[in-house]
């Protein structure tokens, strides 16, 4: 029996319904449709990629490339998904487009509570970079800054 792949490509419009139920599942304080909407068709800067497992959107990861600098924004798996590699994957390919449109280094923010977060970050590289202290509206926890070089 052939093992379902999981497929990671560009967010389109029609994924975004999809993706506002990995949101809701994932985050206290899920981003909004329109907030989804307009980082795809409005912000320059944005690339959002989804995992497809047989036709269904099972995560996505969004990142702004800015000049030579990459940021992800956000990174999520459904939580009847996780532990199975999906979101390193994800990852990767989060890392391999940045490289792609040029960026030399990558950051981004993690809760200072996440650490199975902290440990997949590490594992390509990423290090401390320091604290933004009550980062997260809906708790007011810190985030840690972590900052990886892409060459």
């Amino acid at each position: 029996m052939e093992e379902a792949v999981v497929k990671i490509r560009l967010m389109e419009v029609d994924d975004l319904d999809s993706v506002i139920e990995v949101e809701q599942e994932c985050f206290p304080s899920p981003w909004s449709h329109s907030v989804f909407f307009n980082e795809i068709t409005k912000n320059q800067f944005a690339y959002y990629l989804v995992a497809e497992l047989e036709g269904k959107v099972i995560g996505y990861c969004g990142l702004w490339v800015i000049v030579d600098e990459a940021h992800i924004t956000n990174i999520a798996i459904l939580p009847s998904m996780r532990r199975k590699g999906i979101g390193d994957y994800l990852f990767r390919g989060a890392i391999d487009m940045s490289r792609t449109l040029g960026a030399v280094k990558m950051s981004l923010e993690v809760r200072v509570s996440n650490t199975p977060a902290q440990a997949l970050y590490r594992k390509y590289g990423f290090e401390d970079g320091g604290i933004r202290k009550n980062y997260y509206t809906d708790n007011q926890e810190d985030a840690l800054v972590m900052w990886v070089g892409l060459s």
